[in-house]
């Protein structure tokens, strides 16, 4: 090989070594999805395609009623143009919380509604992902679940901006909705509680307490979502039996629902159709073993 030939081979070499580190320009998203997930590719963030999004039916989901004609209200608002609020869903895990979000897309997909997914760690790329949306037609949820923050978590103050706005307005065709399990997004502390003064008559609580309740404040809509009794957690799993094709829940059904639920240590909807695929597994087995 000549020396002109080994220079040419050492740069093509090097170039694709350093391909590797040169960051690729996202392509433009796929506007005729119904669902992304906020995605990183060499440093460059690009909406990911869900290509079968979970469409929950908001008939699916009981003993949630408020809840639903709440969140139902506000999203109409929305997809038909009129204002509406940024939603906070605080509770129970496994109650519903990220299931009504998603059956939402089911009851006003062909009304516009889209839904960016987009996890804690990258709500830095906020600014980049409604700089992306604010000029399309369609109207987006930028859903955030299990929402939660810790002390210094560079998100927190990305979502302020974006749920409050900054010297820019806030895009009329965006909503952010997030779930928590707690009320409060930032952890609070004891030593946090020794910063409430007392002057005269009047209680000044501590700037931190402040900062910390400050965030939740800034979702107009608040809607709170409890643990199930047994027998709402029986009804629901009593459905979840009939969807996968078992429509009679009888004594042994029910026992079966209730044990499930003690070994876990709790009732919630999420506890409930994980019982109803197991069950409904095990019957639909026995059955094609018994022909």
């Amino acid at each position: 090989m000549s020396d002109f030939s080994q220079l040419i081979q050492r740069a093509e070499d090097l170039l694709a070594r350093l391909e590797a580190f040169i960051p690729s320009v996202p392509s433009e998203p796929d506007w005729s999805a119904i669902a992304w997930r906020w995605q990183h590719n060499k440093g460059h963030g690009y909406l990911e395609v869900i290509p079968d999004p979970h469409l929950i039916q908001l008939e699916d989901l009981h003993n949630i009623d408020q809840q639903k004609t709440e969140i139902i209200r506000n999203t109409a608002q929305f997809v038909q143009g009129y204002t509406a609020n940024n939603v906070l869903l605080t509770g129970a895990r496994g109650t519903g919380k990220s299931s009504i979000v998603k059956a939402l897309l089911s009851q006003f997909s062909q009304d516009g509604l889209r839904i960016v997914e987009i996890d804690k760690k990258d709500l830095t790329d906020l600014p980049q992902i409604t700089a992306l949306l604010r000029n399309r037609l369609e109207r987006f949820i930028v859903f955030c679940d299990d929402l939660s923050f810790e002390v210094g978590d560079a998100g927190y103050k990305a979502l302020k901006v974006v749920l409050d706005g900054s010297m820019a307005a806030t895009s009329d065709n965006i909503l952010v909705y997030a779930t928590s399990n707690r009320r409060h997004l930032l952890p609070e502390f004891m030593a946090e509680s020794l910063e409430t003064q007392h002057l005269g008559g009047e209680i000044r609580p501590g700037d931190s307490i402040e900062e910390k309740t400050s965030l939740s404040d800034r979702f107009g809509m608040w809607l709170a979502f409890y643990s199930f009794d047994q027998d709402e957690y029986l009804i629901i799993a009593a459905q979840w039996l009939r969807h996968y094709g078992i429509s009679i829940f009888d004594e042994a059904a029910t026992t079966a629902a209730l044990q499930w639920s003690h070994t876990r240590g709790s009732r919630s909807g999420r506890i409930a159709y994980q019982f109803a695929r197991d069950y409904a597994g095990r019957k639909q087995l026995a059955a094609k073993h018994s022909v």
